[in-house]
Formats: structure tokens, C-alpha cells, sequence
């Protein structure tokens, strides 16, 4: 990390972000902003006219905005932060390369500033990454700590007139919570004060590879909170330093659940939590549903313990825990009794904890997908279809539209159609709409009382519109 700038000379020098709106890079562009640097910004979005509240919101917080071709690089010493994934074509890379300006990844800058707020504490694993920094961040809050939080999801009890966007949180010196992506690597760059792992599954790399990722980044944690109810993730507690266990399942890990205790509903549930250091029990109300978010606030829990926070104080404050926008929002019930939810659900993963979750109670299913992508849907096709087919039953029925598509040289060849067409074969029911006000319109055809129609997918802002629009037609 020798050629980046120190923790205080970044924040004398003006930073510009490429795709400035996208949900790693705005809760970046917002902590930066709060500690004093002067941030500016441009988005492919906010040029082709999608999400204008999103950017109309970022310029009444004094960011100053520009179109995506090159006329807010200035100067030499601003610094450019842009993905990995961002060609050298973009103008603003081209301007950045003639006036010599200093390139970081949204990764290498976040790493900096976590590891050198000296009590970073990192959420890694396959998924629930950003449920449990929301839950993690609001203990820290509630009990009184001033947290910084970067998270890539909303947080709902941060949300303000003047922050409707509250991905993240600018607090003082100290805890600095972050969730810490495996997807590129990039997780080799943390020194966590406290490491968080909730699991290990295929996902982007290879199983070697993300054991190999995760097992380092346990050992380089003063102290590792590891999921004892995942195989992978307890399989990895040898190369802890430290380490703190939790689990619903397994009666040895340290921060569990009192078996028979879980009453479960459809939109909350509730649970003793034993800390099975001393034996105490502590009365848990979560305003989410399902099994996977009931794991997740054990990680907060616990994670909020490594952090010196008493487990009756964590477990009082995550009752006030309102979740975050598009992680099983319920947006609203229909007069006729039909509800819709509005879900990031987008990896094999991620789909069956929500199908699964409204599968818990009775009602059919009606889950529209909408891909984020053609490459992904090429790579994970067969595992969703398989989680599709799994999860819902015989009278439920999935929709989907094309994939997003926002420009550029991918092979658009292979398309939603073939993943409706496996999930047909596996014996359920589907659907290809291809544009997505049709699939409405086929959704408002069909639904029925008792319903719950589920909106999923990720990367792109204007699914909770749609939900919501949805609603307002039933």
C-alpha cells in the first residue's frame, strides 16, 4: 500500500468518483465528504436520466456532480477513485491518465481508512454481508458507541429527509464497521481489530480459493466471529488467532439460541439468546423474518461482544433494529390482501433464503427476477433455476424479464428464456416477459388474496419504484 498517500494526506487532496452512485461507492464518497474531503463525482446513471432523486439527493449534501465524459478531472492532484472493472476508455480515466492523477479502487481506499481507524471491524462471508453491518452498526449506536458504517445497503433507522440514501454512517474516531468484499480479492487488503465470517459458498471464486481468502483474513483479526452453524466457515476456526462462535444449531457455540425458543412470523420473530460463557439468557425480538436473519443478528451479537458491547444491551437494541431497504422490505398489503416485497435477492444464495423464508408461511408465491446482468445469469443460470425449482411449489410461479443491460460489448446471446425454461423442466411454474412493465401487467392479471409477490434482483435503483407501482395497481 507504500505508493498510496497517508490517512491524512488523502484528506487534503479532492477526490472524484466514477459511478458515484453505485452502492459501494456512495457510502465511500458520503464518509470521506463527512471527515472534511472535498468529493465530486459522475455516473453513467444519472447521464442516461435513471435514479434522478438518488443524484438530485447527493447535490443538496454538496456534492458537486458532472456527465460521464472527462470535464470533472481538473486537476493533478485529484484523485480518481474508479472499480477495477472500469475500461481505460471511460473519459474520466483517459483525463485522470493525461493529468497524471492518482488511481485508487473504491477497496484500496476504504482499506485505508478502516485500517487506520484502530478498531476496524470487517463483515466477510458469501452473503448477509450487509444485514449484519446495518444490525451491527445499530448496537453500536443504540448503546451509546458513535460508529463510522460503510455498508452497501440502506440503512433504515439512518434514513433522513436530508440522507434518504444512508448507506452509511460518519462517526468519531474508533469503530469503523465495514462490510469486506471476497468477490475481487480485495479482502487481503483488511487488518480487522475484529473479523466477522457468516459463510463460505460458491459464489464468485473457487471453494480453494475463497477458503484460502477467508482463512487469511481470520488470521489476521485481533479477534475472529465465526459461524459455527456453517461447515466451511467452523472448518476455518484453526487459523483464528482469537475467536468467538455463534450458531443456532451447534449447542457448542458460544452465542446461541435456546432450543424450542424461536417463534417465527411472517414479517418478525422472536428467540432466547444464551451466551454459554455464563449460562444468562436474553429475550430476542427481531422485526425480520426468516431463519438466515435470525443467524445474522447472532453474528451481530456476537461481533458487538468482540467489541466490548454487554450481550444484554446488543440483544435489547437489535428489537430497535428497523432492516434495510431491498433485504425482504415488505413495501405494502393490497385492500384484496395481496402483499409485495421488494428483495435483493440476486445469487442462488441469496433467492433461497427469501423463497424460503415466504415459503415458511401459507400463501402462494408469485417471484419476479429481474437478472443484473448477461454474464452473471450465464454463470450462476443453472444454480438459480435449481433454487427456483427447490424452493417453491407446484401452484407458485416465477417471472422473469431481460436481464439489465446498460450498455457495452457483453455476449447478450444467452437470456432470461433459458433459465425459464429449466426451471419448466424441473416441473415448476414459469414465465418470459421480456420488458418489465409487461411482466406487471401479467402479474396483475394473475394475482389473487392471499398472495405475496416478491420483486428481486440487484443493481438497479428503480425495482423498489417498480414494486411500489405495483402495489398502487392492486
Amino acid at each position: 500500500m507504500s505508493e498510496f498517500p497517508t490517512y491524512e494526506e488523502l484528506l487534503d487532496r479532492p477526490f472524484f468518483f466514477c459511478g458515484i452512485g453505485g452502492s459501494g461507492m456512495l457510502p465511500l464518497a458520503q464518509i470521506l465528504k463527512g471527515r472534511g474531503a472535498s468529493v465530486s463525482g459522475s455516473d453513467r446513471s444519472r447521464d442516461q436520466g435513471r435514479s434522478p432523486e438518488k443524484f438530485a439527493a447527493l447535490e443538496k449534501q454538496g456534492f458537486a456532480l458532472f456527465p460521464q465524459d472527462g470535464s470533472g478531472i481538473t486537476v493533478s492532484d485529484q484523485i480518481l477513485v474508479a472499480s477495477a472493472a472500469v475500461e481505460d476508455t471511460v473519459p474520466e480515466v483517459v483525463r485522470a491518465a493525461e493529468l497524471g492523477c492518482l488511481r485508487m479502487t473504491r477497496a484500496e481506499l476504504l482499506s485505508i481508512l478502516f485500517n487506520t481507524s484502530g478498531a476496524g471491524i470487517g463483515i466477510a462471508g458469501t452473503s448477509g454481508k450487509s444485514t449484519v453491518t446495518g444490525m451491527l452498526g445499530w448496537i453500536l449506536h443504540a448503546t451509546g458507541g458513535d460508529p463510522t458504517v460503510m455498508n452497501g445497503a440502506v440503512m433504515k433507522n439512518f434514513v433522513s429527509e436530508d440522507r434518504p440514501f444512508a448507506s452509511a454512517i460518519v462517526g468519531g474516531p474508533g469503530a469503523f464497521v465495514s462490510e469486506v468484499d471476497e468477490s475481487d480479492g480485495s479482502i487481503a487488503l483488511y487488518r480487522p481489530a475484529v473479523g466477522i465470517l457468516l459463510n463460505v459458498s460458491l459464489d464468485h471464486k473457487s471453494m480453494e480459493e475463497l477458503r484460502a481468502l477467508f482463512g487469511d483474513f481470520l488470521a489476521r483479526s485481533g479477534v475472529a466471529v465465526i459461524n459455527a452453524d456453517n461447515a466451511e466457515a467452523l472448518a476455518l476456526l484453526p487459523r483464528a488467532i482469537k475467536a468467538l462462535t455463534f450458531g443456532i444449531d451447534q449447542d457448542k457455540a458460544q452465542i446461541g439460541i435456546v432450543p424450542g425458543s424461536i417463534a417465527d412470523g411472517p414479517v418478525r420473530q422472536a428467540a432466547t439468546v444464551i451466551d454459554r460463557h455464563d449460562g444468562s439468557e436474553h429475550p430476542l425480538v427481531l422485526n425480520m423474518p426468516g431463519r438466515h436473519n435470525l443467524s445474522n443478528a447472532l453474528a451481530a451479537i456476537a461481533g458487538a461482544i468482540a467489541a466490548g458491547v454487554p450481550v444484554a444491551k446488543a440483544v435489547t437494541a437489535l428489537a430497535g433494529f428497523a432492516g434495510l431497504a431491498r433485504r425482504f422490505n415488505v413495501i405494502g398489503t393490497s385492500e384484496s390482501g395481496i402483499t409485495v416485497i421488494d428483495d435483493f435477492g440476486h445469487n442462488p444464495e441469496k433467492c433461497a433464503a427469501t423463497l424460503r423464508t415466504l415459503k415458511s408461511h401459507p400463501g402462494r408465491v408469485i417471484a419476479f427476477f429481474q437478472p443484473h446482468g448477461y454474464g452473471p445469469l450465464r454463470q450462476m443460470g443453472h444454480e438459480l433455476a435449481d433454487t427456483f425449482v427447490a424452493e417453491l411449489g407446484p401452484e407458485d410461479i416465477t417471472i422473469m424479464c431481460d436481464p439489465v443491460y446498460f450498455g457495452g460489448t457483453v455476449d447478450r446471446s444467452v437470456g432470461s428464456e433459458r433459465i425459464i425454461e429449466m426451471i419448466e423442466d424441473g416441473g415448476r411454474l414459469a414465465d418470459h416477459v421480456p420488458a418489465r412493465e409487461d411482466c406487471a401487467k401479467l402479474i396483475q392479471s394473475i394475482a389473487k388474496p392471499g398472495d405475496r409477490i416478491v420483486i428481486m434482483g440487484a443493481r438497479d435503483d428503480t425495482l423498489t419504484g417498480f414494486a411500489e407501482s405495483l402495489l398502487k395497481a392492486l
